[in-house]
């Protein structure tokens, strides 16, 4: 836009300069041949004079040194002063007694006839060259381009200037709706520039504050709902110390922690503020999930290979978004696939930095409906795949479905690297 401004006010000073300069240096280069000529015609008014009064000797000595070529025909035939050839136009205003211009193409012709009684027609005769015509004419025409060019430059110095001021609210503008579509809904943009652009400005902002209010509200809606699970857990805990078999009731127990734990991760996430964004270990958040499930996977026969690194992975992922992306991951391959079916954990470090996390399993793979939140093809909810991949793509990541080379289910999670500060 600021280019399109520029070249606008350039465009329109180049056409103003144009009608302006070209008819002056016209009259310039008119005003110098109109100068030349009548200098010339000056000093033929001045020896008009002298042919009437002084003898054709004497008017010949008075030729000398004037400051244009000056002839003189005398009806003898004879040129006094400047040599020259009778041309048409003498001869024309000797015959009518005519005083005129003509244009050569040496230059401008000047002749001026004088009868004298008894003595017959004189014609004084002069020529302007083309040279004297166009005298100063190109020092002129080279001010007027100079001229023509400092105002184009000074009017692109002034566009630039002003499209500036028209641009930079409106990049403002646009580098707050980005933020905003990062989640970064504290982003305001500063009332700036022509009062339309303030305008905008002001509905962008009323528009964040808005959208802050209402994901706060959906946030504590959400904060309250899982709040009420805790109700029917407090019964089930009362529910469990009254249950005799002691290893019964451990099981009971720990299932109602890991409810307990659940939703308290969900208060939790409900009321984060948004586009606050954490970091975590990859491999310990891995670890820990993978031997969680190693237990499970013992009880219905699954081998579990796991494949960690050594060193620390650090992503741009909260350590209970990581564990949920997980839990939810194998969680659909306990749910999916028949008792025994083998599964492996992979993590490795990315080329570009971050972690990237596999998942695969030798059953029957994933439905093409997999990918679709809400639905499984399969009788589930159809969340798990969709929480791995918004828990990766929040973190700046990606998730693939693929098939393994068992003909099984295969997921990949690219998680990018953490930040070097938190924010």
């Amino acid at each position: 836009m600021r280019r399109r401004l520029t070249l606008l006010v350039a465009a329109t000073t180049v056409l103003v300069l144009i009608a302006f300069l070209v008819p002056l240096a016209i009259l310039v280069r008119q005003a110098a041949a109109d100068k030349a000529v009548s200098q010339a015609t000056v000093v033929l008014q001045t020896i008009v004079p002298l042919v009437g009064n002084n003898p054709d000797d004497q008017l010949s000595l008075s030729l000398q040194g004037q400051p244009v070529p000056v002839s003189v025909f005398t009806p003898s035939g004879a040129v006094l002063g400047e040599p020259a050839e009778q041309t048409p136009a003498v001869r024309l205003a000797a015959s009518n007694l005519l005083a005129f211009t003509v244009a050569t193409g040496s230059g401008r012709e000047i002749v001026a006839p004088v009868a004298i009684s008894g003595r017959g027609v004189y014609v004084v005769r002069t020529v302007v060259p083309d040279a004297d015509l166009t005298r100063g004419v190109a020092r002129s025409w080279l001010v007027l381009a100079g001229l023509g060019l400092t105002l184009v430059l000074l009017g692109l110095a002034v566009a630039d200037r002003l499209a500036r001021t028209l641009v930079a609210p409106i990049a403002d503008l646009s580098a707050v709706s980005h933020r905003l579509a990062r989640a970064e809904l504290s982003a305001r943009a500063s009332p700036s520039g022509p009062p339309e652009v303030r305008e905008v400005a002001g509905a962008l902002n009323h528009l964040a504050g808005r959208i802050q209010d209402l994901l706060r509200e959906e946030r504590e809606q959400v904060a309250d709902i899982s709040h009420r699970l805790r109700t029917p857990l407090t019964a089930l805990r009362l529910e469990v110390e009254s249950l005799r078999d002691p290893g019964e009731a451990g099981r009971v127990a720990a299932a109602a922690d890991s409810i307990e734990r659940a939703v308290t991760l969900v208060i939790q996430q409900a009321r984060r503020r948004g586009g606050e964004r954490k970091s975590c270990d990859a491999t310990t958040v891995v670890a820990d999930r993978v031997a969680f499930w190693t237990v499970l996977a013992e009880d219905t026969d699954r081998l579990v290979r796991q494949e960690l690194p050594d060193n620390p992975l650090l992503v741009a992922l909260p350590a209970d978004e990581l564990a949920a992306a997980l839990d939810a991951l194998l969680g659909n391959v306990f749910a999916h696939t028949p008792d025994g079916t083998a599964l492996a954990v992979t993590l490795r470090p990315h080329p570009s930095g971050g972690a990237t996390l596999t998942v695969s399993d030798e059953g029957p793979g994933f439905p093409a409906q997999a990918l679709l939140r809400g639905a499984s093809g399969s009788g589930s909810t159809g969340l798990g795949l969709d929480i791995a991949r918004r828990a990766a793509e929040t973190g700046g990541g990606s998730l693939q479905v693929l098939t393994a080379p068992t003909g099984g289910a295969l997921v990949r999670m690219d998680l990018a690297a953490a930040p070097l500060t938190e924010p």
